[in-house]
């Protein structure tokens, strides 16, 4: 079974205190880094060649804009996430300037379905932004006060997520995420994407 710790405002780290790291992580590093505290736990032994089969499977599509990556995986069963499957999408889903990665929340998969589900529509999800490190989203707040980027932004912990949907209108989108109140809806229609994260009901 998975666990997700939501940070409290205190575990936000200021960017002045995380090393900057380039490089993109090796698969040991990746691995290491969903394996601690704060990350996604998994039983041990557990993969997903062994979830127990019958439960309802639910997957996702996704296409990264920045970095060209492709990706279609089932992420659950039943009530079950997948060990690999949650791997594979924190690694999609890192900061792409960075290289960083960091777990995701897994509520957040089931919003990007259930959205996909309201829409009827199979197609990819373009990735705009997931995840997101300190250091860069400190930069991005610096470009200028009127970027909305906020300090403490839900992409910091992985509980966030900007993108589109191919065949759908952007407004369907929003509107289709804010039916589910289940998070935060951001609608960015100048820069073509819509936020979505699993905070507070909110929207703006």
């Amino acid at each position: 079974m998975f666990l997700f710790q939501r940070p409290t405002a205190d575990s936000i780290l200021d960017s002045s205190s995380v090393a900057q790291d380039a490089a993109c992580p090796d698969r040991r590093r990746l691995l290491k880094s969903l394996a601690g505290g704060a990350a996604l736990l998994a039983a041990p032994g557990l993969s997903n060649a062994t979830i127990v089969a019958g439960g309802k499977k639910r997957s996702l599509s996704f296409l990264h804009t920045h970095t060209g990556e492709q990706m279609s995986l089932v992420y659950k069963i039943g009530d079950k996430f997948l060990p690999q499957s949650m791997v594979n999408i924190a690694h999609l889903m890192r900061d792409f300037r960075s290289g960083d990665v960091h777990p995701i929340d897994p509520e957040l998969l089931d919003v990007l379905w259930q959205v996909q589900r309201n829409l009827k529509n199979n197609n990819p999800f373009e990735i705009i932004s997931a995840y997101r490190s300190p250091a860069t989203n400190s930069m991005l707040r610096s470009r200028s006060v009127n970027t909305g980027v906020a300090r403490n932004s839900m992409h910091l912990t992985g509980q966030a997520i900007d993108i589109r949907l191919p065949g759908a209108a952007l407004c369907d989108v929003r509107d289709a995420a804010l039916e589910l109140k289940r998070g935060g809806v951001g609608y960015y229609a100048h820069s073509d994407f819509v936020h979505l994260d699993t905070g507070r009901v909110r929207d703006w």
